[in-house]
């Protein structure tokens, strides 16, 4: 038991330090508790499946990649939105012609907007 928590706080602190992040910004991406998520870390106790989840959440990171360190993981700012995702799945369902249509399309989005 002793070995599975120190394991988990420190993988904890690596993503910690591989972000620039506090303990109280990883309460905040996780909708955890500030005052829980300390506890944790102070009292070098294992969190729940549940709380693990959501930490795992707020570092945008499943837990299998917490779990093997050197998976790598894809940096938040590359990470896909629900929605992004909705689109490329709708994409992959278009025929070759309607995926030249809505190419297209993006291209006039793009060039009306030219901060896209």
């Amino acid at each position: 038991m002793e070995t599975e928590s120190n394991f988990i706080i420190q993988r904890m602190n690596q993503l910690l330090q591989e972000r620039s992040w506090t303990i109280y910004r990883l309460a905040k991406e996780s909708d955890i508790a500030y005052s829980s998520l300390n506890n944790i870390f102070i009292r070098n106790t294992i969190p729940s499946v549940l709380t693990l989840e959501k930490i795992c959440n707020g570092f945008q990171i499943t837990l299998s990649q917490f779990f093997e360190p050197d998976t790598p993981i894809i940096p938040s700012s590359d990470m896909l939105t629900s929605e992004e995702r909705d689109i490329i799945e709708t994409y992959r369902k278009l025929s070759k012609t309607d995926k030249q249509l809505f190419n297209a399309y993006l291209d006039g989005l793009a060039k009306r907007n030219p901060d896209l």
